[in-house]
């Protein structure tokens, strides 16, 4: 005898069969491989202390400053600077992407919270003939709706709506961090090319007084010649060494124009902009200061690891949506309104119809949701994801590393640079000794005139090479507040060495 179900039966039977199948969509979920470790922060013995003048622990907090090229003490640079913030287009494309990724957020944002919509239509028509309903064979009808309050609502019990907003969130993050880094790019470029500007503006007016000597040289030695003093080798060795200053003065104006023209274009404007550059002096290498240690925490100043380290939590999240996309989707949609349907031949109106209290509705329809087969599709999608943070952990240890390595050398450049500064600052000592006695000489009658100018010349020739050197100084200053991310100010802190911490609460596995 087969027994009849009441309908409280039929309901648990339903419930008890769409728990069973969500217990079996969680075991149908794929394991994965074991997931790519984040690299915890490397040791580094480089210390500033060791290498140049250094000021207290105290200042390591906010050093580098955000406004880290005023270091240099340079009005003209400052306002470099300040026009490229606002009229750079590499800044602006950023800025773009940035507003981009935060409309994402609100897309998925919106997931979370029920969608209201609102309706009214209306339409005419005829029943067929021979349609089913045989009362309304042939007849012609009207019918209006309005439903001023429609809702549709995902319940989110899986967090994979959350899960969804939460990788918004990383990208968006990673694309702040992200204009960032063009940013430190852009500055850092900007004031390495300004620096080689003044360095080439000094060593061009060292150039034109190199230039005078080595004419006063020929005209002596071509008086010489008319005298009979000396042979035509030594006018021929004059015009030779005349040339080649002259072709040094040359290369430096091109140099200097290829700087302008650089600059013109960082800070968004045409060449003519730049023409008067390089007026201001520079503050001088050894007054900029250090602080005395350079702990490795610095480098969770550098936007390029905060956006490595955000697009690998916003990949961990999607790995979360790809594992809750096995599991039911339960759905609400529910609806209030008026609905009515008019014969045309009938006597009373359409309006009066549609707005009586006979006409009122509404409906609530949950819904459910199970994948049962997708043909492989869920579960390429999770290995997709999952690999996809592999690649971004993978990336940040990469990243990492270089910022090491980074910091590293520029402090062994910082180190070189003021090794080198010192040893050319006792050469020049040295050469303007030899001046002295030059010039000690040719008042007593002891050496021609032409000794004293090959003199002259032989110190603006060391004065030139310290013009490059000082410039290098001041560069490598720059590649190590580049290297330290130039005051940028991160939320997220980079990998310490304390294998006891729980580095990452978002990891999914």
């Amino acid at each position: 005898m087969i027994r009849q179900c009441t309908r409280k039966q039929l309901l648990f039977l339903g419930f008890s069969a769409g728990f069973m199948l969500m217990i079996s969509a969680c075991a149908w979920i794929p394991s994965g491989d074991k997931p790519a470790q984040f690299m915890r922060t490397p040791t580094m013995k480089h210390r500033p202390s060791n290498t140049d003048h250094t000021v207290s622990p105290a200042a390591t907090e906010h050093w580098p400053h955000e406004r880290w090229w005023r270091e240099f003490g340079s009005p003209e640079l400052d306002s470099l600077m300040a026009i490229a913030l606002k009229e750079n287009i590499g800044l602006k494309v950023a800025a773009a992407r940035l507003r981009q990724a935060q409309a994402l957020v609100r897309v998925e944002g919106a997931r979370l919270l029920p969608f209201l919509d609102a309706a009214a239509g209306i339409e005419t028509g005829r029943f067929s003939g021979n349609g089913f309903n045989v009362a309304l064979r042939g007849e012609d009808f009207v019918s209006a709706f309005i439903t001023p309050l429609s809702l549709r609502y995902q319940f989110d019990f899986w967090g994979k709506n959350r899960a969804a907003l939460e990788a918004a969130l990383g990208e968006a993050a990673a694309e702040k961090a992200e204009q960032a880094e063009v940013l430190l790019q852009l500055t850092s470029t900007i004031a390495r090319s300004y620096i080689k500007g003044m360095a080439l503006r000094q060593q061009l007016d060292l150039a034109h007084a190199m230039i005078e000597l080595r004419r006063d040289l020929l005209t002596m030695d071509e008086t010489r010649l008319r005298l009979g003093l000396d042979s035509a080798d030594r006018v021929k060795q004059a015009t030779i060494e005349l040339e080649q200053v002259n072709k040094r003065e040359a290369g430096i104006r091109d140099q200097l124009d290829i700087q302008r023209n650089l600059l013109a274009r960082l800070i968004g404007d045409g060449p003519d902009s730049t023409q008067n550059l390089f007026t201001n002096s520079l503050i001088n290498p050894e007054r900029i200061q250090l602080p005395s240690k350079l702990p490795l925490e610095l480098l969770s100043h550098r936007p390029d690891l905060a956006s490595a380290l955000h697009r690998a939590e916003a990949a961990a999240q999607r790995v979360k949506v790809a594992k809750a996309s096995f599991l039911p989707t339960i759905d609400l949609t529910a609806f209030v309104g008026l609905n009515a349907l008019r014969l045309t031949k009938g006597a009373s109106s359409l309006a009066n119809l549609l707005f009586s209290g006979s006409s009122f509705s509404y409906g609530i329809a949950p819904g459910l949701r199970l994948p049962l087969f997708e043909g492989g599709r869920l579960r390429g999608e999770l290995s997709a994801q999952r690999a996809e943070y592999d690649g971004a952990v993978e990336l940040y240890n990469e990243t990492l590393l270089q910022a090491v390595q980074e910091v590293a050398d520029s402090l062994s450049r910082w180190r070189e640079t003021r090794s080198i500064l010192e040893a050319h600052g006792r050469l020049l000592s040295a050469q303007q000794g030899n001046l002295d006695l030059a010039q000690q000489r040719f008042r007593n009658g002891l050496d021609d005139r032409r000794a004293l100018v090959a003199q002259q010349h032989a110190v603006l020739d060391q004065e030139y090479a310290l013009q490059t050197l000082e410039a290098d100084r001041l560069v490598a200053m720059v590649d190590l507040m580049e290297a330290l991310g130039g005051g940028y100010v991160n939320d997220l802190q980079i990998v310490q060495n304390k294998p006891e911490q729980k580095l990452f609460s978002w990891l999914p596995w």
